[in-house]
């Protein structure tokens, strides 16, 4: 069997949670017999060599739509779901902060991509999505989508109310590499020493973080680079830090491990957030968890997280708090590590592949 995994074309220059679940999940189709490879949204394939095309990314329709209309292989899709719409309308900063809070969430998709072209910074969208736009380009995606791979029954519920059913659909959770995430015994966690691992920009909340933890007895790390466009929040994160608050760029998954040891508490505020993989990561190191009220992250924690309002200071500040005074177990490190590992999500994904080309 040959798949074509395609996804956004600024994959590896602007590195995301994205770039992980490819890599990953390339990597062990690839290990269970599955010839994959991933496409970038801008390249032209040759459809005729793959059984399957496996999309990623849904929220940004224009790049599916240029490639399903010029191929009859049957696709599925991974949606990766998230919902920019309250950050765009009551906490984006700047200029385009006056500009979004006029329109409704799915034409601020559809005007950044059509942003994104003009810029430069990805391929200009073609006809079709111009001419349906961002919700009617989606609809019609997932309309003839052979199966719906989504990372937790509450994503799939959401696109079901918002969308509709689909021919077929499977939760298939993302995960941890097992064997690289796995706590060093002799190392000890550090009481105050709070982690954020994400891309510093605005939909992560880092602003927020800090002003929740400045001054405060926690030391507060934030590894990540800037975003694209986004240079101008993360100076403003730097400008307004404390003597606790510090800065580590982006860093590869092995360099993070040390980092994981340390700290008590891993800290993901964001706006919305689908799973959160260094959450998923940090709590494989068996760091304590808080994370957003907004999406789908409790599917994966449940009760063995802390959760918080990413409004506000105090919750925010309340929820670090609770994390670090609590003692560190391995009962949620051993559930990620047994439950939730991209050898899973493979397995998961070879059985929706193999169900949808045996009913051809």
């Amino acid at each position: 069997m040959r798949v074509a995994l395609i996804t956004r074309s600024t994959l590896f220059t602007a590195r995301g949670g994205d770039t992980i679940q490819l890599l990953e999940t390339n990597k062990y189709l690839n290990e269970s017999g599955i010839r994959s490879e991933i496409i970038l949204a801008d390249k032209k394939p040759d459809y005729t060599q793959y059984d399957l095309l496996h999309f990623f990314n849904i929220t940004r329709p224009a790049d599916i739509l240029r490639h399903i209309e010029r191929s009859s292989t049957p696709y599925v899709l991974s949606p990766i779901w998230i919902d920019y719409t309250e950050y765009d309308k009551f906490h984006r900063k700047g200029w385009t902060a006056s500009f979004f809070k006029f329109f409704p969430g799915y034409n601020n998709e559809y005007l950044k991509t059509i942003a994104r072209g003009l810029a430069g910074k990805d391929i200009f969208p073609e006809i079709s999505y111009l001419r349906k736009g961002q919700q009617k380009s989606i609809a019609a995606i997932l309309k003839n989508c052979s199966a719906l791979l989504t990372g937790s029954e509450e994503e799939y519920q959401l696109i079901k109310k918002k969308f509709g059913s689909v021919q077929l659909q499977k939760n298939v959770p993302l995960g941890v590499d097992s064997l690289r995430f796995k706590t060093n015994e002799t190392i000890s966690k550090e009481d105050d020493l709070v982690i954020c691992v994400a891309r510093i920009e605005g939909i992560k909340n880092q602003l927020t973080l800090i002003k929740a933890l400045n001054n405060s007895a926690y030391r507060l790390l934030l590894i990540g680079a800037a975003a694209p466009n986004q240079s101008s929040y993360y100076q403003a994160c730097k400008k307004i830090a404390a003597g606790n608050i510090s800065f580590i760029d982006h860093l590869p998954q092995k360099e993070l491990l040390q980092y994981y040891q340390k700290a008590k508490v891993h800290v993901l505020p964001s706006w919305y957030e689908n799973c959160g993989l260094a959450s998923l990561e940090a709590a494989a190191m068996k760091c304590n968890i808080v994370s957003t009220m907004k999406g789908f992250t409790s599917s994966y924690f449940a009760e063995d997280a802390f959760y918080c309002d990413p409004a506000s200071l105090s919750s925010i500040y309340a929820a670090v708090d609770k994390a670090a005074k609590k003692e560190t177990t391995s009962l949620l490190s051993e559930k990620i590590r047994s439950s939730y590992t991209w050898q899973k999500t493979a397995a998961q994904t070879i059985e929706v592949y193999k169900s949808i080309l045996t009913t051809k």
